[in-house]
Protein backbone atom coordinates (compact mmCIF):
# COMPACT_ATOMS: atom_id res chain seq x y z
CA UNK A 1 0.00 0.00 0.00
CA UNK A 2 1.68 3.54 -1.23
CA UNK A 3 0.18 6.38 0.70
CA UNK A 4 1.10 9.78 -0.11
CA UNK A 5 1.04 12.27 2.82
CA UNK A 6 0.71 16.15 2.28
CA UNK A 7 0.49 19.39 4.24
CA UNK A 8 0.23 23.36 2.90
CA UNK A 9 -2.34 25.51 1.62
CA UNK A 10 -2.22 27.33 -1.92
CA UNK A 11 -4.10 29.94 -0.45
CA UNK A 12 -3.82 29.87 2.98
CA UNK A 13 -0.78 32.97 3.26
CA UNK A 14 -3.18 35.00 1.25
CA UNK A 15 -6.35 34.51 2.90
CA UNK A 16 -5.25 34.73 6.55
CA UNK A 17 -3.71 37.76 5.56
CA UNK A 18 -6.86 39.43 4.03
CA UNK A 19 -9.38 38.61 6.88
CA UNK A 20 -7.23 37.98 10.00
CA UNK A 21 -3.94 40.62 9.27
CA UNK A 22 -1.48 37.40 9.40
CA UNK A 23 1.64 39.53 7.11
CA UNK A 24 4.92 40.56 7.14
CA UNK A 25 6.53 38.23 10.39
CA UNK A 26 2.81 37.11 10.99
CA UNK A 27 2.62 35.11 7.30
CA UNK A 28 3.08 31.97 8.99
CA UNK A 29 1.89 32.46 12.63
CA UNK A 30 -1.45 30.57 11.23
CA UNK A 31 -2.22 27.25 9.83
CA UNK A 32 -0.62 25.17 7.29
CA UNK A 33 2.96 26.30 8.10
CA UNK A 34 5.86 24.04 7.50
CA UNK A 35 4.01 22.49 4.94
CA UNK A 36 5.89 19.22 3.01
CA UNK A 37 4.86 15.70 2.09
CA UNK A 38 6.05 12.16 3.06
CA UNK A 39 5.78 8.65 1.45
CA UNK A 40 4.92 5.53 3.20
CA UNK A 41 4.97 2.10 1.25
CA UNK A 42 3.73 -0.62 2.77
CA UNK A 43 4.52 0.74 6.28
CA UNK A 44 7.84 1.97 5.44
CA UNK A 45 8.95 5.48 5.37
CA UNK A 46 10.83 6.06 1.94
CA UNK A 47 10.85 9.65 1.48
CA UNK A 48 9.74 12.76 3.26
CA UNK A 49 10.86 16.85 2.67
CA UNK A 50 9.60 20.02 3.93
CA UNK A 51 8.42 22.96 1.20
CA UNK A 52 10.86 25.36 2.39
CA UNK A 53 13.69 23.13 1.46
CA UNK A 54 12.77 23.25 -2.17
CA UNK A 55 10.80 26.89 -2.76
CA UNK A 56 13.55 27.95 -0.25
CA UNK A 57 10.85 30.14 1.40
CA UNK A 58 11.21 29.49 5.20
CA UNK A 59 8.17 27.94 7.36
CA UNK A 60 6.08 28.34 3.69
CA UNK A 61 2.53 27.43 4.20
CA UNK A 62 2.31 26.78 0.39
CA UNK A 63 0.73 23.67 -1.28
CA UNK A 64 3.73 21.57 -1.27
CA UNK A 65 3.79 21.01 -5.00
CA UNK A 66 7.63 20.65 -5.23
CA UNK A 67 7.82 18.43 -1.88
CA UNK A 68 5.11 15.66 -3.82
CA UNK A 69 7.30 15.91 -7.19
CA UNK A 70 9.92 14.85 -5.46
CA UNK A 71 9.08 12.15 -3.15
CA UNK A 72 7.14 9.91 -6.00
CA UNK A 73 10.00 11.05 -8.44
CA UNK A 74 12.34 9.15 -5.38
CA UNK A 75 9.97 6.21 -5.33
CA UNK A 76 9.89 6.21 -9.32
CA UNK A 77 5.96 5.98 -8.74
CA UNK A 78 3.53 8.36 -10.14
CA UNK A 79 -0.49 9.45 -8.80
CA UNK A 80 -1.61 6.17 -10.40
CA UNK A 81 0.08 4.29 -8.18
CA UNK A 82 -1.07 6.24 -4.93
CA UNK A 83 -3.65 3.79 -3.19
CA UNK A 84 -4.01 6.55 -0.45
CA UNK A 85 -3.80 10.31 -0.06
CA UNK A 86 -3.33 11.28 3.34
CA UNK A 87 -4.01 15.38 4.53
CA UNK A 88 -3.16 16.21 8.30
CA UNK A 89 -6.03 18.78 8.84
CA UNK A 90 -9.79 17.42 9.37
CA UNK A 91 -11.81 20.41 9.00
CA UNK A 92 -14.92 18.55 8.91
CA UNK A 93 -19.25 19.77 9.14
CA UNK A 94 -18.50 18.57 12.46
CA UNK A 95 -15.94 21.08 13.15
CA UNK A 96 -17.40 24.21 11.14
CA UNK A 97 -20.71 23.44 13.18
CA UNK A 98 -18.46 23.59 16.40
CA UNK A 99 -16.70 26.74 15.34
CA UNK A 100 -20.47 28.43 14.43
CA UNK A 101 -21.65 27.80 17.87
CA UNK A 102 -18.93 29.02 19.69
CA UNK A 103 -18.81 32.67 17.57
CA UNK A 104 -22.62 32.88 18.55
CA UNK A 105 -21.98 32.41 22.01
CA UNK A 106 -19.67 34.92 22.21
CA UNK A 107 -20.72 38.23 23.77
CA UNK A 108 -20.10 41.25 20.95
CA UNK A 109 -22.13 42.92 18.33
CA UNK A 110 -23.85 41.81 15.94
CA UNK A 111 -22.25 43.42 13.28
CA UNK A 112 -19.06 41.93 14.54
CA UNK A 113 -20.46 38.50 14.82
CA UNK A 114 -20.87 38.81 10.48
CA UNK A 115 -17.62 40.22 9.93
CA UNK A 116 -16.05 37.10 11.63
CA UNK A 117 -17.95 34.82 10.22
CA UNK A 118 -17.79 36.08 7.04
CA UNK A 119 -13.66 35.40 7.53
CA UNK A 120 -14.71 32.04 9.11
CA UNK A 121 -16.82 31.10 5.59
CA UNK A 122 -14.32 32.63 3.40
CA UNK A 123 -11.23 30.76 5.07
CA UNK A 124 -13.43 26.79 5.12
CA UNK A 125 -14.45 27.38 1.67
CA UNK A 126 -11.31 28.33 0.04
CA UNK A 127 -8.62 27.08 1.63
CA UNK A 128 -9.94 24.69 4.97
CA UNK A 129 -12.84 22.69 3.68
CA UNK A 130 -12.91 19.26 2.28
CA UNK A 131 -13.95 20.40 -0.92
CA UNK A 132 -11.42 23.03 -0.92
CA UNK A 133 -8.51 20.90 -0.36
CA UNK A 134 -9.24 18.52 -2.84
CA UNK A 135 -9.77 21.12 -5.35
CA UNK A 136 -6.62 22.66 -4.62
CA UNK A 137 -4.63 19.41 -4.51
CA UNK A 138 -5.87 19.03 -8.51
CA UNK A 139 -5.43 22.60 -9.94
CA UNK A 140 -1.54 22.23 -8.17
CA UNK A 141 -0.93 18.78 -9.44
CA UNK A 142 -2.88 18.38 -12.49
CA UNK A 143 -4.23 14.77 -10.81
CA UNK A 144 -7.76 14.93 -9.53
CA UNK A 145 -8.03 12.31 -6.42
CA UNK A 146 -10.67 10.51 -5.48
CA UNK A 147 -12.29 11.76 -2.75
CA UNK A 148 -13.10 7.87 -1.35
CA UNK A 149 -9.11 7.78 -1.55
CA UNK A 150 -8.61 10.79 0.46
CA UNK A 151 -7.79 10.35 4.32
CA UNK A 152 -8.36 13.57 6.44
CA UNK A 153 -6.60 12.80 10.27
CA UNK A 154 -7.13 14.97 12.43
CA UNK A 155 -4.12 17.12 13.44
CA UNK A 156 -3.33 16.15 16.66
CA UNK A 157 -3.94 12.17 15.73
CA UNK A 158 -1.16 12.76 12.92
CA UNK A 159 1.12 14.26 15.88
CA UNK A 160 0.68 11.68 17.91
CA UNK A 161 1.10 8.82 14.98
CA UNK A 162 4.75 10.59 13.94
CA UNK A 163 5.96 10.26 17.29
CA UNK A 164 4.76 6.94 17.73
CA UNK A 165 5.91 5.36 14.37
CA UNK A 166 9.61 6.95 15.22
CA UNK A 167 9.97 5.91 18.99
CA UNK A 168 9.57 2.09 18.10
CA UNK A 169 7.64 0.91 20.62
CA UNK A 170 4.11 -1.08 20.90
CA UNK A 171 3.08 0.72 23.10
CA UNK A 172 2.60 4.88 24.58
CA UNK A 173 1.20 6.93 26.73
CA UNK A 174 1.27 10.42 24.75
CA UNK A 175 0.71 14.39 25.24
CA UNK A 176 0.27 16.71 22.39
CA UNK A 177 0.14 19.96 22.45
CA UNK A 178 0.70 23.08 20.07
CA UNK A 179 -0.87 26.18 18.91
CA UNK A 180 -3.87 25.06 17.56
CA UNK A 181 -5.62 22.28 15.40
CA UNK A 182 -9.30 21.96 14.83
CA UNK A 183 -10.36 22.87 17.74
CA UNK A 184 -8.13 21.62 20.29
CA UNK A 185 -5.11 22.40 21.45
CA UNK A 186 -3.83 19.83 23.68
CA UNK A 187 -4.93 16.05 24.59
CA UNK A 188 -3.79 13.01 25.57
CA UNK A 189 -4.28 9.15 25.62
CA UNK A 190 -2.46 6.17 24.52
CA UNK A 191 -1.71 4.15 21.40
CA UNK A 192 -1.76 0.55 21.49
CA UNK A 193 -1.22 -1.61 18.40
CA UNK A 194 -0.94 1.57 16.12
CA UNK A 195 -4.56 1.81 17.68
CA UNK A 196 -5.15 5.60 18.93
CA UNK A 197 -7.43 6.05 22.35
CA UNK A 198 -8.19 9.41 23.35
CA UNK A 199 -9.07 10.73 26.55
CA UNK A 200 -11.67 13.02 25.72
CA UNK A 201 -11.48 14.78 29.26
CA UNK A 202 -8.03 16.09 29.14
CA UNK A 203 -8.70 18.33 25.90
CA UNK A 204 -7.80 22.11 25.91
CA UNK A 205 -9.55 23.87 23.56
CA UNK A 206 -7.57 25.90 20.77
CA UNK A 207 -8.94 29.52 23.14
CA UNK A 208 -6.83 28.08 25.79
CA UNK A 209 -3.99 27.08 24.10
CA UNK A 210 -0.60 27.46 26.11
CA UNK A 211 1.31 27.24 22.30
CA UNK A 212 -0.65 30.60 21.13
CA UNK A 213 -0.02 32.09 24.50
CA UNK A 214 4.15 31.33 24.20
CA UNK A 215 3.92 32.59 20.70
CA UNK A 216 2.35 35.86 22.14
CA UNK A 217 5.22 36.29 24.61
CA UNK A 218 7.75 35.83 21.56
CA UNK A 219 5.94 38.34 19.80
CA UNK A 220 5.92 40.30 22.34
CA UNK A 221 9.81 40.31 22.77
CA UNK A 222 10.29 41.03 18.99
CA UNK A 223 10.73 38.53 17.97
CA UNK A 224 8.67 36.10 14.67
CA UNK A 225 5.80 34.13 16.58
CA UNK A 226 5.77 30.38 15.65
CA UNK A 227 9.16 30.57 14.71
CA UNK A 228 11.49 31.87 16.98
CA UNK A 229 10.27 30.62 20.11
CA UNK A 230 13.24 29.06 20.78
CA UNK A 231 15.04 32.75 21.09
CA UNK A 232 12.78 32.68 24.33
CA UNK A 233 14.01 29.72 25.27
CA UNK A 234 17.51 30.84 25.30
CA UNK A 235 16.70 33.98 27.02
CA UNK A 236 15.25 31.86 29.91
CA UNK A 237 18.71 30.96 30.67
CA UNK A 238 20.22 34.52 31.53
CA UNK A 239 16.74 34.98 33.68
CA UNK A 240 15.07 34.30 37.22
CA UNK A 241 11.19 33.94 36.97
CA UNK A 242 10.09 36.48 39.62
CA UNK A 243 8.12 35.07 42.58
CA UNK A 244 5.27 34.71 42.17
CA UNK A 245 5.46 33.97 39.53
CA UNK A 246 2.71 36.63 36.64
CA UNK A 247 1.95 33.83 34.71
CA UNK A 248 1.09 31.07 36.92
CA UNK A 249 -1.23 33.98 39.25
CA UNK A 250 -3.09 35.77 36.28
CA UNK A 251 -2.49 34.19 32.52
CA UNK A 252 -3.37 30.41 33.45
CA UNK A 253 -5.61 28.43 35.86
CA UNK A 254 -5.25 24.58 36.34
CA UNK A 255 -8.07 22.44 36.65
CA UNK A 256 -8.69 18.57 37.60
CA UNK A 257 -7.87 16.29 34.92
CA UNK A 258 -4.60 17.74 33.54
CA UNK A 259 -6.78 20.11 32.36
CA UNK A 260 -5.71 24.47 32.02
CA UNK A 261 -7.51 27.62 30.74
CA UNK A 262 -6.30 31.05 29.71
CA UNK A 263 -7.88 34.16 31.26
CA UNK A 264 -8.56 35.48 28.00
CA UNK A 265 -9.53 33.24 24.86
CA UNK A 266 -7.41 32.70 21.71
CA UNK A 267 -8.87 35.24 19.30
CA UNK A 268 -7.19 35.31 15.77
CA UNK A 269 -8.56 38.69 15.10
CA UNK A 270 -6.44 40.16 18.07
CA UNK A 271 -2.95 37.89 18.80
CA UNK A 272 -1.48 40.97 21.01
CA UNK A 273 -4.00 40.40 23.58
CA UNK A 274 -1.95 39.51 26.04
CA UNK A 275 0.31 42.24 25.57
CA UNK A 276 -1.31 44.75 27.85
CA UNK A 277 -1.26 42.20 30.85
CA UNK A 278 2.30 41.56 29.99
CA UNK A 279 3.11 44.76 30.69
CA UNK A 280 0.62 45.41 33.71
CA UNK A 281 3.11 42.57 35.46
CA UNK A 282 6.35 43.05 34.14
CA UNK A 283 6.42 46.54 33.04
CA UNK A 284 6.66 48.20 29.52
CA UNK A 285 8.43 46.87 27.22
CA UNK A 286 12.02 46.71 27.20
CA UNK A 287 14.80 46.02 24.32
CA UNK A 288 17.31 44.60 27.01
CA UNK A 289 18.62 41.37 28.45
CA UNK A 290 17.51 42.14 32.08
CA UNK A 291 13.75 42.71 31.06
CA UNK A 292 13.61 39.99 27.90
CA UNK A 293 15.30 37.40 30.31
CA UNK A 294 13.06 37.39 33.09
CA UNK A 295 9.93 37.59 30.89
CA UNK A 296 11.33 34.40 29.16
CA UNK A 297 12.16 33.14 32.61
CA UNK A 298 8.51 33.23 33.77
CA UNK A 299 6.78 31.70 30.44
CA UNK A 300 9.35 29.09 30.48
CA UNK A 301 8.37 28.04 34.04
CA UNK A 302 4.81 28.48 33.25
CA UNK A 303 5.48 25.92 30.23
CA UNK A 304 6.67 23.54 32.64
CA UNK A 305 4.18 23.66 35.72
CA UNK A 306 1.37 23.53 33.28
CA UNK A 307 2.88 20.72 30.88
CA UNK A 308 3.70 18.52 33.78
CA UNK A 309 0.01 19.04 35.39
CA UNK A 310 -0.89 17.63 32.43
CA UNK A 311 1.71 14.35 32.40
CA UNK A 312 0.72 14.18 36.51
CA UNK A 313 -3.03 13.53 35.18
CA UNK A 314 -1.59 11.37 32.39
CA UNK A 315 -0.28 9.05 34.80
CA UNK A 316 -3.08 8.16 36.89
CA UNK A 317 -5.03 7.45 33.52
CA UNK A 318 -2.45 5.03 32.41
CA UNK A 319 -0.12 1.98 32.95
CA UNK A 320 2.26 2.73 30.15
CA UNK A 321 5.17 3.86 31.03
CA UNK A 322 6.60 5.34 27.18
CA UNK A 323 5.54 9.02 27.10
CA UNK A 324 5.00 10.69 23.22
CA UNK A 325 5.74 14.57 23.74
CA UNK A 326 5.04 15.93 20.58
CA UNK A 327 3.26 19.36 18.85
CA UNK A 328 5.22 22.69 18.51
CA UNK A 329 5.72 22.85 22.91
CA UNK A 330 7.52 19.68 21.96
CA UNK A 331 10.05 22.02 20.73
CA UNK A 332 10.77 23.20 23.84
CA UNK A 333 13.48 20.93 25.12
CA UNK A 334 14.41 22.40 28.43
CA UNK A 335 10.66 21.24 29.33
CA UNK A 336 10.72 18.35 27.81
CA UNK A 337 13.88 17.14 30.16
CA UNK A 338 12.03 18.79 33.21
CA UNK A 339 9.04 16.13 32.34
CA UNK A 340 10.76 13.33 32.21
CA UNK A 341 12.77 13.49 35.53
CA UNK A 342 9.45 14.69 37.23
CA UNK A 343 7.75 12.12 35.94
CA UNK A 344 7.28 8.41 36.95
CA UNK A 345 7.80 7.30 33.20
CA UNK A 346 10.62 5.24 32.45
CA UNK A 347 11.48 7.33 29.22
CA UNK A 348 10.09 10.12 26.64
CA UNK A 349 10.36 10.63 22.80
CA UNK A 350 10.21 13.39 21.25
CA UNK A 351 10.40 12.95 17.33
CA UNK A 352 12.73 14.92 14.83
CA UNK A 353 9.48 15.73 13.12
CA UNK A 354 7.83 17.11 16.29
CA UNK A 355 5.89 20.32 14.98
CA UNK A 356 4.14 20.18 12.61
CA UNK A 357 7.22 19.46 9.70
CA UNK A 358 6.43 15.77 11.04
CA UNK A 359 2.26 15.99 10.42
CA UNK A 360 2.52 14.55 6.68
CA UNK A 361 4.43 11.65 8.08
CA UNK A 362 1.82 11.25 10.66
CA UNK A 363 -0.71 11.75 8.31
CA UNK A 364 0.48 8.68 6.39
CA UNK A 365 1.00 6.76 9.08
CA UNK A 366 -2.82 7.16 10.05
CA UNK A 367 -4.05 5.86 7.43
CA UNK A 368 -2.00 3.13 7.27
CA UNK A 369 -2.52 1.64 10.51
CA UNK A 370 -6.30 2.18 10.08
CA UNK A 371 -7.30 1.52 6.12
CA UNK A 372 -9.67 -1.51 6.56
CA UNK A 373 -7.49 -3.49 3.65
CA UNK A 374 -4.37 -3.19 5.73
CA UNK A 375 -3.94 -6.90 7.23
CA UNK A 376 -0.22 -6.19 7.54
CA UNK A 377 1.09 -5.99 11.27
CA UNK A 378 1.79 -2.89 12.54
CA UNK A 379 5.67 -1.95 12.14
CA UNK A 380 7.73 -0.18 14.68
CA UNK A 381 10.48 1.37 13.53
CA UNK A 382 12.93 2.47 16.16
CA UNK A 383 15.83 2.67 13.39
CA UNK A 384 13.93 5.36 10.90
CA UNK A 385 16.00 7.90 10.11
CA UNK A 386 15.27 12.05 9.86
CA UNK A 387 17.48 11.40 6.84
CA UNK A 388 14.40 10.94 4.39
CA UNK A 389 15.25 14.32 1.53
CA UNK A 390 17.27 15.01 -1.29
CA UNK A 391 20.44 14.07 -1.68
CA UNK A 392 22.94 15.09 -4.80
CA UNK A 393 25.81 12.69 -6.45
CA UNK A 394 29.12 13.26 -7.87
CA UNK A 395 27.40 14.78 -11.16
CA UNK A 396 25.43 17.12 -9.59
CA UNK A 397 27.88 18.88 -7.24
CA UNK A 398 30.42 19.02 -9.94
CA UNK A 399 28.07 21.01 -11.95
CA UNK A 400 27.38 22.89 -8.81
CA UNK A 401 30.86 24.26 -8.75
CA UNK A 402 31.58 24.79 -12.12
CA UNK A 403 29.27 27.64 -12.05
CA UNK A 404 30.64 28.88 -9.16
CA UNK A 405 34.42 28.27 -10.54
CA UNK A 406 35.08 32.15 -10.53
CA UNK A 407 34.99 32.31 -6.73
CA UNK A 408 35.68 28.90 -5.19
CA UNK A 409 38.73 26.14 -5.83
CA UNK A 410 38.21 22.81 -4.59
CA UNK A 411 39.73 19.64 -4.07
CA UNK A 412 39.95 16.41 -6.51
CA UNK A 413 37.04 13.73 -4.75
CA UNK A 414 38.78 12.50 -1.66
CA UNK A 415 37.66 9.69 0.25
CA UNK A 416 35.71 9.51 3.13
CA UNK A 417 38.69 8.50 4.94
CA UNK A 418 40.54 11.75 3.45
CA UNK A 419 37.68 13.99 4.45
CA UNK A 420 37.50 12.97 7.87
CA UNK A 421 41.29 13.51 8.62
CA UNK A 422 41.89 16.84 6.59
CA UNK A 423 38.38 17.96 8.66
CA UNK A 424 39.22 16.42 11.57
CA UNK A 425 42.68 18.58 11.73
CA UNK A 426 41.23 22.31 10.44
CA UNK A 427 38.47 21.82 13.52
CA UNK A 428 41.42 22.01 15.67
CA UNK A 429 41.90 25.63 14.92
CA UNK A 430 39.29 28.20 15.38
CA UNK A 431 37.74 27.91 11.98
CA UNK A 432 34.16 27.51 10.89
CA UNK A 433 33.19 24.70 8.41
CA UNK A 434 30.15 24.03 6.45
CA UNK A 435 29.33 19.92 6.18
CA UNK A 436 26.76 18.68 3.17
CA UNK A 437 26.63 15.43 2.90
CA UNK A 438 23.68 12.14 1.58
CA UNK A 439 19.89 12.99 2.22
CA UNK A 440 18.72 16.26 3.71
CA UNK A 441 17.79 15.87 7.16
CA UNK A 442 13.79 16.12 7.76
CA UNK A 443 12.72 18.69 10.74
CA UNK A 444 13.98 21.74 11.93
CA UNK A 445 17.05 20.82 13.24
CA UNK A 446 19.95 20.15 11.08
CA UNK A 447 21.46 16.96 12.14
CA UNK A 448 24.71 16.59 10.41
CA UNK A 449 23.93 16.67 7.30
CA UNK A 450 23.52 20.01 6.46
CA UNK A 451 25.37 21.23 9.34
CA UNK A 452 28.11 24.39 10.27
CA UNK A 453 30.70 22.83 12.78
CA UNK A 454 32.98 24.43 14.75
CA UNK A 455 35.63 23.67 17.94
CA UNK A 456 33.32 24.24 21.40
CA UNK A 457 37.26 24.19 23.14
CA UNK A 458 37.22 28.04 22.07
CA UNK A 459 34.87 30.17 24.47
CA UNK A 460 34.44 33.02 21.88
CA UNK A 461 33.48 30.14 18.56
CA UNK A 462 30.03 31.06 19.54
CA UNK A 463 30.05 34.88 18.99
CA UNK A 464 32.32 33.93 16.10
CA UNK A 465 29.62 32.18 14.40
CA UNK A 466 26.63 34.32 15.39
CA UNK A 467 27.75 37.22 14.52
CA UNK A 468 30.18 36.13 11.14
CA UNK A 469 28.05 33.43 10.17
CA UNK A 470 24.16 32.81 11.05
CA UNK A 471 23.92 36.78 11.57
CA UNK A 472 21.45 36.67 14.83
CA UNK A 473 21.41 37.66 17.78
CA UNK A 474 24.70 36.89 20.11
CA UNK A 475 23.11 35.40 23.13
CA UNK A 476 22.06 32.50 20.77
CA UNK A 477 23.54 29.04 22.16
CA UNK A 478 25.09 26.21 20.20
CA UNK A 479 24.46 22.38 20.41
CA UNK A 480 26.98 20.03 20.49
CA UNK A 481 27.44 16.33 18.78
CA UNK A 482 28.98 13.85 21.17
CA UNK A 483 29.08 10.28 20.42
CA UNK A 484 26.25 8.33 22.23
CA UNK A 485 28.65 6.38 24.47
CA UNK A 486 30.32 9.37 25.40
CA UNK A 487 27.02 11.45 26.55
CA UNK A 488 26.96 10.46 30.08
CA UNK A 489 30.62 11.47 30.74
CA UNK A 490 30.32 14.82 29.48
CA UNK A 491 26.34 15.24 30.82
CA UNK A 492 24.65 14.89 32.99
CA UNK A 493 21.80 12.84 31.28
CA UNK A 494 19.44 11.54 33.57
CA UNK A 495 17.44 8.64 32.74
CA UNK A 496 17.93 9.58 29.60
CA UNK A 497 20.68 7.59 27.45
CA UNK A 498 20.34 9.20 24.09
CA UNK A 499 19.08 12.13 22.59
CA UNK A 500 19.33 11.86 18.79
CA UNK A 501 17.40 14.51 17.41
CA UNK A 502 18.35 17.46 19.65
CA UNK A 503 15.13 17.57 21.76
CA UNK A 504 16.72 17.34 25.27
CA UNK A 505 18.55 19.78 27.49
CA UNK A 506 20.78 18.20 29.75
CA UNK A 507 23.43 20.21 32.79
CA UNK A 508 27.36 20.22 31.14
CA UNK A 509 28.93 18.12 33.74
CA UNK A 510 31.59 20.44 36.04
CA UNK A 511 34.99 19.05 34.80
CA UNK A 512 33.72 19.57 31.17
CA UNK A 513 32.34 23.21 31.19
CA UNK A 514 35.97 24.96 30.11
CA UNK A 515 36.49 21.61 28.04
CA UNK A 516 33.69 22.74 25.49
CA UNK A 517 32.47 26.41 26.30
CA UNK A 518 31.24 27.42 22.89
CA UNK A 519 28.70 25.01 23.40
CA UNK A 520 27.83 25.52 27.01
CA UNK A 521 25.01 27.83 27.38
CA UNK A 522 24.61 30.81 29.91
CA UNK A 523 22.80 28.18 32.63
CA UNK A 524 25.42 25.44 32.61
CA UNK A 525 23.41 23.26 29.91
CA UNK A 526 23.67 22.13 26.55
CA UNK A 527 21.18 20.99 23.65
CA UNK A 528 22.63 17.27 22.93
CA UNK A 529 23.04 15.45 19.75
CA UNK A 530 23.76 12.10 20.23
CA UNK A 531 25.72 10.19 17.69
CA UNK A 532 26.49 6.76 16.10
CA UNK A 533 28.39 5.36 14.05
CA UNK A 534 24.82 3.31 12.71
CA UNK A 535 23.18 6.61 12.30
CA UNK A 536 25.59 9.09 10.55
CA UNK A 537 28.97 7.03 9.98
CA UNK A 538 30.91 9.96 8.67
CA UNK A 539 29.97 12.27 10.61
CA UNK A 540 30.86 9.74 13.81
CA UNK A 541 34.52 8.99 12.09
CA UNK A 542 34.86 12.92 12.04
CA UNK A 543 33.83 13.59 15.82
CA UNK A 544 36.18 10.39 16.92
CA UNK A 545 39.21 11.52 14.99
CA UNK A 546 38.60 14.80 15.73
CA UNK A 547 38.50 14.08 19.66
CA UNK A 548 41.75 11.76 19.11
CA UNK A 549 43.32 15.30 18.31
CA UNK A 550 42.34 17.27 20.50
CA UNK A 551 40.69 15.45 23.79
CA UNK A 552 37.30 17.56 22.98
CA UNK A 553 34.51 14.96 23.07
CA UNK A 554 32.32 17.30 21.11
CA UNK A 555 31.89 19.39 18.42
CA UNK A 556 29.46 22.64 17.88
CA UNK A 557 26.35 21.96 15.16
CA UNK A 558 24.24 24.21 14.09
CA UNK A 559 22.41 24.29 10.66
CA UNK A 560 24.04 25.04 7.45
CA UNK A 561 21.78 28.63 6.90
CA UNK A 562 21.70 32.05 7.62
CA UNK A 563 18.68 33.68 9.81
CA UNK A 564 15.56 33.99 8.07
CA UNK A 565 16.41 30.95 5.39
CA UNK A 566 15.64 27.46 5.37
CA UNK A 567 18.49 25.04 6.13
CA UNK A 568 20.24 24.76 2.80
CA UNK A 569 19.24 22.07 0.50
CA UNK A 570 21.07 21.81 -2.67
CA UNK A 571 25.16 22.30 -3.62
CA UNK A 572 23.73 25.39 -5.11
CA UNK A 573 21.87 26.56 -1.86
CA UNK A 574 25.29 25.41 -0.03
CA UNK A 575 27.42 27.48 -2.24
CA UNK A 576 25.56 30.29 -1.97
CA UNK A 577 25.68 30.49 1.60
CA UNK A 578 29.23 29.91 2.29
CA UNK A 579 29.95 32.93 0.12
CA UNK A 580 27.61 34.86 1.64
CA UNK A 581 28.96 34.16 5.00
CA UNK A 582 32.33 33.97 6.64
CA UNK A 583 32.41 29.95 6.47
CA UNK A 584 35.92 29.01 6.36
CA UNK A 585 35.25 25.75 4.60
CA UNK A 586 32.89 24.08 2.75
CA UNK A 587 32.85 20.45 2.46
CA UNK A 588 30.79 19.59 -0.12
CA UNK A 589 30.21 15.30 -0.51
CA UNK A 590 34.03 14.69 -1.16
CA UNK A 591 35.30 18.02 -2.12
CA UNK A 592 37.10 20.41 0.27
CA UNK A 593 35.95 24.04 -0.59
CA UNK A 594 37.90 26.71 -0.02
CA UNK A 595 37.10 30.66 -1.34
CA UNK A 596 39.54 31.99 -3.98
CA UNK A 597 41.79 34.87 -2.63
CA UNK A 598 40.74 37.67 -5.09
CA UNK A 599 43.50 38.84 -7.29
CA UNK A 600 45.19 35.04 -7.15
Amino acid sequence: MIILGCNGFSRSAEMFAEHYGAVGTEKHYLLGHDAGAALLVDGELVAAVEEERLNRQKKTSDFPINSIRWVLDHAGIDFGDVDLIAIPWNFDAKVFDSTLGELASIPMPPMEKLVRLNHIGMVFATVLGHDAILADFAARTGFTPDPAKVVFVPHHFAHAMTGYYMAGVKDAAFLISDGRAELLSSLTGEIRDGRIRVFEDSFVTANDSLGNLYSCVTRFLGFVPNNDEYKVMGLAGFGEPPSPNPFLEHFVELHEGGRYTMVLPNDLENPRQFEPLIEKHFGPAEATIEYQSRVAAAVQEMVTVVTRHQVAALETRTDLDHLLVEGGVALNCVNNTELLEGSRFSDVSVSFGASDTGVAIGATVFAWVNHPANTAEVKYAPSVTPYLGPEYDDAEVERALGEFADRVEWTARLTDDEVVDQVAQLLTGKVVIGWFEGRIEHGPRALGHRSILANPNFPDIKDIINKRVKHREPFRPFAPLVMEHDAPRVFEMGRKIRSPYMTFVFPVRPEFREVIPGAVHVDGTSRVQTVTTEQTPRLAALLQRFTTLTDVPCLINTSFNVAGEPIVCSPTDALNCFLSTEIDHLVLGNRLVAKRVAGA
